[in-house]
């Protein structure tokens, strides 16, 4: 019988940038509202407008190096524990690949094919890339989702210094005695922006994800410059 060829239908979907994506969100949103509480902070605290700027700029320095230490640290750890899985699978498909067909046999059947059918998948699954179908079924690995975490650094850094970046240019720019509202409002409705890219990117509500970016954003620059202006009262 002559092989059919199919024209490819091409789909594109957002699990594909999950990686990057939610570091690139959490940076820019992380750089974002550490650095305005921290300038409002400060400035709340009667701190000189050049103090208020060198602690932004401090902020987004030792804020963007921890981004990026700390997600590469746990994405390495998601990468070294897929390897071990793989190593451990093909270790198994060495010493008894009659047993590891079987398995993945059972996985198809859980998913709803027949016995017979489930044998064939399998068979011919192995036949072409053994381990590649133990990764993808069994272990749940698959090439879009495989951890990076060299590029989960990058991205946090980046863009937490973008984030952080947009309170301190206006703090550079606004006279020190409208300081805390402009920089308090322009936050805010960076944060609301922010919150509604994120949504649409992941296919979300974007109006509950400004909202909730907006909300904890709120908090965070009301309780920091709340302990600046108590500190700097006591000072």
């Amino acid at each position: 019988m002559p092989s059919r060829h199919f024209p490819r239908h091409l789909e594109r979907h957002r699990t594909e940038h999950i990686g990057w994506l939610r570091a690139a969100v959490l940076g820019a949103n992380d750089g974002l509202v550490s650095t305005a509480s921290l300038v409002l902070g400060v400035a709340a605290a009667h701190g000189a407008p050049g103090n208020v700027v060198i602690a932004g700029v401090a902020g987004l320095v030792a804020g963007a190096m921890s981004m990026a230490a700390g997600e590469y640290v746990s994405v390495h750890s998601q990468a070294d524990t897929e390897r071990a899985d793989l190593e451990q699978e093909r270790a198994e498909l060495t010493a008894d690949r009659k047993a590891e067909q079987n398995e993945l046999t059972a996985i198809y059947e859980r998913r709803g094919l027949d016995r017979s059918l489930a044998q064939q998948v399998a068979e011919q699954l192995m036949a072409h890339d053994a381990l590649g179908a133990h990764a993808r079924d069994e272990l749940g690995i698959s090439e879009p989702l495989r951890a990076r975490p060299v590029q989960a650094a990058l991205a946090s850094a980046a863009s937490f210094a973008a984030g952080a970046a947009m309170p301190l240019l206006i703090a550079a720019m606004v006279p020190s005695t409208g300081l805390i509202f402009v920089v308090a409002g322009a936050s805010l409705i960076l944060l609301a922006g922010l919150g509604v890219l994120a949504a649409r990117a992941g296919g979300a509500n974007m109006l509950r994800g400004a909202m909730r970016v907006t909300f904890w954003g709120a908090l965070a620059m009301a309780l920091t410059m709340g302990a600046g202006a108590v500190f700097g009262t006591i000072a």
